[in-house]
């Protein structure tokens, strides 16, 4: 392991108006002093700004860098679209697996351990509360665990072998680097805390929509596993799974399209989602308000037509990057509902052509009409969720689970009832429970939802990713070093000539 100097970001937690998002409201009676005694108002206050992380990755840092399209750059679904190459030239880099340790989504970095350092504050808060119930502190620490381990969990799958800390950092902000190994074990201890005990609902209730649960636990606990190929961890894993299924509080909505409108969100089918509100982004201020950007950024340029597919002119223009490969649609059988609700395709000449045009877009999170009516900049706030976790994952991994082995001591249905009860809900006849068709499964329920290349990597899929399409301007070459991103120059630059407090560059990166 190697110690690592942490860039100090100083970043002002606003006060918060409520629009549905109580737990988010920021009291400014409620300080505290660092390390000093915690009233149950500074807790949550610190707990809000932890959240407030969740809102900013579509705009980290004042970088487009929203998780699902940095994600799902890298796989086999998408092209990165707009302008031309250089218009986010770093995104064409990352999408062409070639990016560079001064090229590259930063803003992630910087965004995560604002977030990690958030969560720190509030766990240190609660082990100095006073005058607060036993039962509520257990249940907003438990919260502060699991943002904690979500945000270091983005950071070990972009760059594995990353600093960590969990306490206030003094001057001169040193802090070790780990291997990745240790940082998945950091990510499970938070993750176990937060599922033992009961300290979280199963589910929250409409009043507290947006707030960690137990579900949500687990099902970053499996992500998280099984992106490690941790064996040893697919029974309890699978245990999980039979918990959320078993409980009866979730189920799949009947219409998969209705899922990714505005009265689609917190749906039976939400595990875990980030309730964006079209209010207080700014150029200038990437680190308020609640919007997204996502929506204007894969959408086509000056669009006026109507989406061939659904048959749908709700859509409105965006700036045209994420088009969906031509082939894409073709991994979904005749009729399968998913299809449309994912992909819009449009006519030529009712958008403008930009970057690697292949007349598809995503559109689970397209821009819609009349979702970023608001006073501040429409471009930076749109009002669609981000949906996190779903119902129909932890129904594909249980399925998963037991095809890989696992056993549960719960009562769960079969990997094919599993599979069934997915695909029953797309319209479309029951296939073989394997592997391969699971694998298959996942792709079509996802796309669009940033999880593809994630897959590919831990499934040891990921040499197809090896591609020559020159037609579209996209060459590329997989090698397993690119699992991970190179960490970004400026923070190697920083550690320069601290001895053994350097940041040692990932493997295959100069």
């Amino acid at each position: 392991m190697k110690k690592y100097i942490i860039k100090s970001l100083i970043i002002a937690l606003v006060a918060f108006t409520s629009c549905d998002k109580d737990f988010l409201t920021v009291e400014p009676t409620d300080s505290q002093a660092a390390g000093g005694a915690a009233t149950e108002g500074a807790i949550k206050a610190n707990l809000a700004g932890t959240y407030q992380i969740l809102l900013f990755d579509s705009y980290a840092d004042f970088q487009f860098n929203s998780i699902v399209l940095m994600s799902d750059l890298r796989s086999d679904d998408i092209f990165k679209g707009g302008g031309d190459a250089g218009d986010q030239g770093q995104l064409y880099r990352l999408s062409l697996l070639d990016a560079s340790s001064t090229e590259l989504p930063e803003g992630l970095w910087n965004i995560y351990y604002s977030g990690l350092a958030r969560a720190n504050n509030t766990i240190i808060a609660c082990e100095n509360a006073v005058g607060v119930d036993e039962d509520q502190l257990n249940e907003l620490k438990a919260e502060a665990h699991f943002l904690r381990a979500y945000f270091t969990h983005w950071l070990w799958k972009f760059w594995g072998n990353v600093p960590y800390f969990e306490g206030d950092l003094d001057e001169p902000y040193m802090a070790t680097q780990y291997d990745a190994d240790e940082i998945y074990d950091f990510i499970m201890a938070d993750l176990d805390y937060a599922i033992e005990g009961n300290k979280l609902p199963v589910k929250r209730t409409p009043e507290d929509n947006g707030k960690a649960s137990k579900a949500a636990a687990m099902m970053l606990k499996a992500r998280v596993a099984l992106y490690q190929n941790d064996e040893a961890r697919y029974d309890e894993v699978l245990d999980h799974m039979a918990e959320i299924i078993n409980s009866g509080q979730y189920q799949l909505m009947d219409d998969f399209a209705s899922i990714w409108k505005r009265e689609g969100e917190f749906s039976d089918e939400s595990i875990f989602e980030v309730n964006h509100i079209a209010l207080g982004k700014d150029w200038g201020a990437a680190w308020t308000g609640y919007g997204t950007n996502l929506p204007r950024f894969i959408s086509p340029n000056e669009l006026e037509g109507e989406d061939l597919l659904s048959g749908s002119d709700e859509f409105t223009g965006g700036w045209g990057f994420g088009p969906v490969r031509p082939e894409t649609p073709d991994i979904y059988e005749n009729d399968d509902e998913r299809l449309p609700a994912s992909i819009n395709h449009f006519e030529e000449g009712t958008y403008t052509e930009r970057f690697q045009d292949t007349g598809y877009w995503l559109a689970k999170y397209a821009a819609r009409d009349n979702y970023a009516d608001a006073p501040y900049t429409p471009d930076l706030n749109f009002e669609n969720n981000l949906r996190i976790f779903r119902y129909a994952e932890t129904l594909l991994i249980a399925a998963e689970l037991q095809l890989e082995g696992a056993s549960s001591t719960e009562a769960i249905p079969s990997a094919q009832d599993l599979m069934d009860e997915v695909r029953d809900r797309a319209g479309v006849d029951p296939i073989n429970a394997n592997l391969e068709n699971l694998k298959e499964e996942r792709r079509r329920e996802f796309l669009g939802e940033g999880l593809r290349f994630w897959d590919l990597v831990r499934w040891d899929d990921a040499d197809i990713l090896t591609e020559d399409i020159p037609e579209f301007s996209h060459t590329r070459t997989w090698e397993s070093y690119k699992k991970y991103l190179p960490i970004p120059d400026s923070e190697i630059l920083r550690t320069r000539g601290h001895g053994e407090y350097e940041l040692e560059q990932n493997e295959g990166y100069n």
